[in-house]
């Protein structure tokens, strides 16, 4: 799957929006979409370093429109925790030798609910 096809829309309610200080986002995904899956594609389309995904199957709820009853389908919602301080990763590479990484990760998602 495409990263485009696994990320559906942002989920944009009240404790969503809370949780954006902490750096958890909240978006409805491919429902079969792994968790792996899922962080490769945050990764890929807002360019951030993602530490955690919990992901949660919701279930379709039943309305109804006069005497005429149907079911909302079912669908994947994935909360997604970014790091928000990316530091620079040090190893010792053969021979002893302190070699450092540092790549550039952004520290929120701008793009998130239009802004």
């Amino acid at each position: 799957m495409k990263a485009e096809e696994i990320i559906v829309a942002p989920v944009v309610t009240e404790k969503s929006s809370s949780e954006i200080q902490n750096g958890k986002y909240t978006f409805e995904v491919n429902k079969k979409a792994t968790k792996i899956q899922i962080a490769n594609a945050v990764e890929k389309i807002f360019g951030v370093k993602v530490l955690s995904v919990n992901t949660v199957s919701v279930k379709g709820k039943e309305k109804r429109m006069g005497a005429h009853v149907g079911m909302r389908p079912d669908w994947k919602k994935a909360i997604v925790t970014i790091d928000t301080n990316p530091q620079e990763v040090k190893y010792l590479s053969k021979g002893g030798k302190e070699v450092k990484v540092s790549k550039k990760y952004k520290d929120s998602i701008d793009e998130f609910m239009g802004a």
